[in-house]
């Protein structure tokens, strides 16, 4: 009987772990967005990153691509779950939270 509410309710919070970001990253056209605050970008951050501070986020929500898939990274996944609430409430369609964060990353930092 709700059903429905379930699935529309974990389509709307979608998340992946940094490894499995890791993973689908050579073959897709995404958008990271990384909303840790420039002093900790600055300290390593995944190379096509666009950084925007959660803090800040709301008033630079402008200048992230539409139409694309936006993979939202932290150091460990809280702050890039609130930014993909607010980005989703800004009508960005297709976010997802990485969880673990750059805690869990293991890739390539720049």
């Amino acid at each position: 009987m709700f059903g429905w509410f379930f699935k529309s309710r974990a389509s709307k919070s979608s998340a992946i772990t940094a490894q499995q970001l890791e993973a689908l990253l050579p073959l897709q056209d995404a958008v990271i967005v990384d909303v840790r605050e420039a002093s900790e970008y600055a300290q390593g951050h995944i190379p096509s990153a666009l950084n925007r501070p959660l803090s800040r986020l709301a008033a630079k929500v402008s200048g992230i691509p539409q139409g694309k898939k936006l993979y939202v990274i932290c150091q460990s996944g809280m702050r890039s779950a609130r930014a993909a609430g607010l980005l989703r409430r800004h009508g960005y369609a297709d976010v997802v939270n990485v969880r673990g964060g750059m805690n869990r990353w293991t890739g390539p930092r720049k």
